[in-house]
């Protein structure tokens, strides 16, 4: 491909981008515009005009699907949301061990002058490190203490047997331990010596004559 032809190429594939764009724009305009008039509409306007049964008579097996098109506001995919929630014994009677099941966002919920270390891009770093000087600190008071009382210790007078008049029995002789001389030693590796290898030996006759 020559460089007129590369530089057209690439020039089509632009304004074919250009074009999909232009059009996604203008799609997505629609969409919002389709949004905006239904928001200012009632429940019961934006269900009949989209063709759409009450989330409130519906039961569970019922087909909750056509809630999640694009042209439903959100306000009504939520109540659907709900009923289909409720219509759920799984879903709907929950046990109490959801570890995300409360509403954080409750304000009765919140204690009064509740504080957190937490902070934004840094997390619990803060309150580990201040956890970790007052370990330090902890750990080098106990060793200055350590230290001091075995300077203390130190200075004491210890007791002399002597002075006490205690009689300290003298220790007892080891027994004598055996004695190896050279010669001993060698019988014992002969004695334990391995018995000599076997060769085996060939005898050759002479005299017989060869085969023909």
């Amino acid at each position: 491909m020559s460089a007129r032809e590369d530089f057209w190429s690439r020039r089509k594939a632009r304004v074919a981008a250009e074009d999909a764009a232009a059009v996604e724009a203008r799609e997505e305009a629609q969409r919002a515009e389709a949004r905006a008039s239904l928001e200012e509409k009632s429940d019961a306007e934006v269900l009949e005009l989209l063709g759409l049964p009450d989330p409130d008579t519906l039961n569970r097996g019922d087909d909750f699907s056509a809630f999640m098109a694009e042209a439903v506001p959100d306000r009504i995919r939520r109540w659907a949301l709900r009923r289909l929630w409720g219509t759920n014994p799984a879903l709907a009677n929950l046990d109490g061990l959801l570890d995300y099941g409360e509403d954080f966002t409750d304000k009765s919920m919140v204690i009064e002058n509740m504080q957190t270390a937490y902070q934004v891009g840094k997390g619990m770093l803060t309150h580990v490190q201040k956890l970790a000087r007052e370990a330090e600190a902890l750990s080098a008071l106990t060793d200055t203490e350590t230290e001091a009382e075995n300077e203390a210790g130190t200075g004491a007078v210890e007791p002399d047997v002597e002075e006490q008049g205690e009689e300290t029995d003298p220790p007892e002789l080891a027994e004598a331990a055996p004695v190896y001389s050279y010669e001993t030693a060698t019988e014992e590796a002969d004695a334990w010596a391995a018995p000599p290898r076997r060769r085996m030996q060939f005898t050759f006759d002479d005299t017989a004559e060869p085969s023909t």
